[in-house]
């Protein structure tokens, strides 16, 4: 007989895994992988893991460190976050559009039954929180180095669990707590270590995880049961997206960005910059069909460790020794939080055996 609490972890565990699966849905501005079934005829998992794996972490790092160079004043001094948004997820809307009529890899659109009455009830709100998310997510790269954003990701999984739990989706375990704790003590850590520390950013960056979990648990509620890989994702999400961004430039950002997008981007930073997100999230299609869930829990973990030490050695961040040790605590909270108890369990057991322990 299975004992309870385990049971209640299974299902805790099972629910995160749906919401990590919508989390990769792919940000287009900042992406993030999903195990998420795909449509038979993209067959991803006929493809090198290994290869896959490491063309999501080359691109999912150069697109958070292009956008980054793009926004910061000390590179291309572009501080327009909610156009460079827009143009990706226009860019994203066209090349999911043209997609649809020239590859396979939408063939799940198929698998979706779609009325206007759902759209503007469910993906309209849920495209709305996406935009937010997106734009406080950006916002805070005109003040934050990338390397602590990274650091204060890492709070993202805490924010859903909690909103998961107000909601009445998930209900708190011992386990769940005491991880909890941990995650959110090492982010405090990290940030307590923060040599360029600027609350504005900060608040940003919180309000875009908040965002996002509120996001994430929203298609847990509005969307269940629609299986919705990425790039279908993208393909509802992308021009809700872009509208409803588009209506904020002219408040937030005036004529400006329109002007200084052709004089300090030009069209070949713009369209790489845009393309190499999009190519993003049709990677991510191809990663969550050849890996198992803890194979690309620790691929994000090794992504987020690259993306730190490249902004210090390409973007010149500073990392304080404080701040490494306080993202250390968070990342293996985060990789035991996002990992199946059954599991953990194992390896625990196989350590005390090595370590001559009962």
């Amino acid at each position: 007989m299975s004992h309870p609490g385990n049971a209640q972890d299974h299902k805790a565990y099972e629910m995160r895994e749906e919401l990590d699966q919508a989390s990769k849905v792919s940000d287009p501005l900042i992406a993030n992988a999903a195990t998420q079934s795909l449509p038979a005829k993209v067959e991803p998992k006929k493809l090198n893991p290994a290869l896959i794996i490491c063309i999501w972490i080359a691109l999912s790092s150069s697109v958070i460190l292009f956008n980054k160079a793009i926004l910061s004043e000390d590179n291309l001094d572009f501080p327009f976050p909610i156009f460079l948004t827009t143009w990706h997820l226009t860019f994203a809307t066209i090349g999911t559009r043209i997609m649809l009529r020239t590859t396979r890899l939408l063939d799940g659109l198929g698998n979706v039954q779609m009325s206007w009455d759902r759209y503007f009830r469910n993906i309209v709100p849920i495209g709305a929180l996406f935009s937010a998310s997106l734009i406080f997510n950006n916002m805070a790269y005109l003040t934050l180095s990338v390397s602590f954003i990274q650091m204060l990701k890492a709070f993202t999984s805490v924010a859903v669990l909690g909103m998961s739990v107000l909601m009445g989706l998930e209900t708190p375990t011992q386990r769940t707590l005491v991880i909890v704790v941990f995650i959110s003590a090492g982010v405090a850590l990290a940030s307590f270590g923060e040599v360029k520390f600027v609350m504005s950013g900060f608040i940003c960056q919180s309000l875009g995880i908040a965002f996002e979990a509120c996001r994430l648990v929203a298609i847990q509620k509005l969307l269940h049961g629609l299986k919705m890989d990425p790039l279908v994702s993208l393909y509802y999400f992308a021009p809700v997206c872009a509208a409803l961004n588009a209506l904020l430039i002219p408040f937030y950002e005036g004529a400006a960005p329109f002007y200084q997008a052709w004089d300090k981007l030009g069209p070949i930073v713009l369209v790489t910059n845009a393309g190499c997100a999009f190519c993003l999230n049709i990677a991510v299609v191809f990663l969550i069909g050849c890996a198992s869930s803890l194979v690309l829990t620790l691929s994000g973990v090794i992504k987020d460790i690259l993306l730190v030490f490249g902004s210090v050695l390409l973007l010149g961040s500073t990392v304080t020794f404080t701040q490494l040790v306080g993202y250390g605590i968070a990342l293996l909270g985060l990789v035991v939080f996002k990992t199946k108890k059954e599991v953990t369990d194992e390896y625990i057991a196989r350590i005390k055996q090595a370590a001559g322990l009962r």
